[in-house]
């Protein structure tokens, strides 16, 4: 009886173990979640001697243009953005002295709007206007921009702002063309400090059905291209020759 007690025992002991070997190895094949590619615009860049130095400013709008860009002006310039996106004004305030460095900048090409207008609920995310706040309004936009335009020109680099490209209908966060408000701030600010333009507004609106995604203010790839070819052809004739 205790020989058979025994067994028994151990037959439960060796099916708990199996049980539990079953389970790690089920466990181990769960597949992992695919980690998401680092963005290549946010690489970092080796300059080259004698080049220009270049710095582009913005959110990810400005991260699809940035290896574009880079292509089209390799051996004329050398092509540097932060490693992040850079958000809205009040984080370029607090972010622009490690943005630029020690370094010596030659064309400063910038933009900041896509963010401020965004509406966010308590947790951060997204949200409709009526159910959100609104992350700048415009008398905050405005102030948080002088002050970058300000330190921006002490770097005594050729400075460029880019204005905000179109808020599509149906955009989660924000409301349809409510970035021509803040882009009628933007360029009155530049143009009293003499900044030079870069609309990228006025040549997205006349094509935005071929370039945008739908819904979205992001853009397709060739969408992107397109705009790099704008900001390479506002940022090439104030390039400073090669030494």
């Amino acid at each position: 009886m205790k020989r058979l007690h025994f067994c028994l025992l151990s037959a439960g002991l060796a099916l708990g173990v199996l049980s539990a070997v079953g389970a790690a190895d089920a466990t181990a094949t769960k597949k992992a979640p695919a980690k998401r590619a680092p963005d290549p615009s946010l690489a970092p860049v080796s300059d080259v001697a004698g080049l220009p130095r270049v710095l582009l400013l913005g959110d990810s709008i400005s991260m699809g243009y940035t290896v574009p860009v880079r292509t089209r002006l390799a051996g004329l310039a050398n092509v540097h953005r932060p490693p992040e996106n850079c958000g809205d004004t009040a984080r370029g305030v607090a972010s622009l002295n490690k943005w630029i460095g020690d370094g010596k900048w030659h064309v400063i090409h910038f933009n900041f709007g896509l963010h401020d207008l965004k509406y966010l609920d308590d947790k951060g995310a997204l949200a409709a206007p009526d159910k959100g706040k609104q992350v700048a309004s415009l008398a905050v936009y405005e102030q948080n921009l002088r002050a970058i335009v300000a330190r921006l020109k002490a770097t005594g680099a050729k400075l460029i702002y880019a204005t905000t490209t179109p808020v599509p209908g149906g955009s989660l966060g924000r409301i349809e063309h409510d970035e021509r408000r803040y882009n009628e701030v933007a360029v009155r600010v530049m143009r009293e400090n003499g900044v030079a333009i870069d609309d990228l507004h006025a040549f997205v609106a006349a094509r935005q059905a071929a370039l945008q995604r739908p819904n979205n203010v992001h853009f397709t790839p060739e969408g992107s291209a397109q705009l790099a070819d704008v900001v390479v052809a506002a940022i090439k004739p104030v390039l400073p020759p090669a030494r």
